[in-house]
């Protein structure tokens, strides 16, 4: 009998935490997980040089048609039952149909915006909305829910960080699948194997073994920022109320 086969969608904007849940994914014996599979187009059309831009592009498919194809019917590698596939909603650029999205599985992954800005500007001094992606978050929540009829899963952060086994619980139940113990714990380094994940960004993920406890960040965001932050929390209190507890 063939076991049935899960390809879950998890969006979320930059510093919200994903690469460490991409991280406890990545450790189920049943999942494959593939970081940012828009990236390598991503960094075509933005022209950004990244670190590793030349490698990526050498490697990857870089035609989001194809590579949209391979996320919602292609084989699942490694021949896992779970595809389990991360997103920074701000690579979903604004010419890339989104009507695909439906063939996953689709939830949404929030934290509190002073803490993500905070978290942001340690590496990227000057944040938009654009590089954000927060109202691109909303309107992909909007498109799931309007398309099934049902509110997607939406989990918080610092649920996360507070109470992984609970979260992590909710979580799995609200997508159908088995909750696992591997997901709490993990072996150091790469959350993938993607060429990317052995840049700077992702040093914290690389070390960590668990989620690390919450701590609230007490540093102030700047007064050049108050209007970004009081649009973030639009978004975020909205999807908030959602949230699984």
């Amino acid at each position: 009998m063939a076991i049935p086969v899960k390809r879950i969608g998890m969006w979320a904007s930059p510093r919200c935490l994903s690469t460490v849940l991409l991280r406890s994914w990545s450790n189920r014996p049943d999942t494959f997980a593939q970081d940012e599979p828009l990236y390598p187009h991503y960094l075509v059309v933005s022209g950004r040089q990244d670190p590793g831009r030349d490698a990526v592009l050498a490697h990857y498919e870089t035609d989001w048609v194809k590579i949209v194809e391979q996320l919602v019917s292609g084989e699942i590698p490694d021949g896992k039952s779970i595809y389990y596939q991360k997103f920074m909603v701000y690579r979903l650029l604004p010419h890339i149909d989104i009507d695909w999205i439906s063939g996953l599985t689709n939830c949404f992954l929030i934290r509190d915006p002073k803490e993500m800005l905070l978290s942001y500007r340690k590496l990227w001094p000057n944040p938009t909305l654009e590089t954000l992606g927060i109202l691109r978050l909303r309107d992909v929540f909007h498109r799931v829910r309007d398309t099934t009829g049902t509110i997607p899963p939406v989990i918080d952060a610092r649920d996360l960080q507070s109470n992984p086994r609970q979260t992590l619980s909710l979580l799995c139940q609200a997508i159908g699948v088995d909750f696992s113990e591997a997901m709490l714990n993990w072996p150091k380094g790469n959350p993938t194997n993607d060429l990317w994940c052995q840049y700077q960004w992702y040093d914290t993920v690389r070390n960590s073994t668990s989620f690390h406890p919450y701590q609230p960040k007490t540093d102030r965001i700047p007064e050049q920022f108050s209007d970004l932050l009081a649009q973030c929390y639009k978004v975020y209190d909205e999807l908030y109320q959602y949230r699984l507890r």
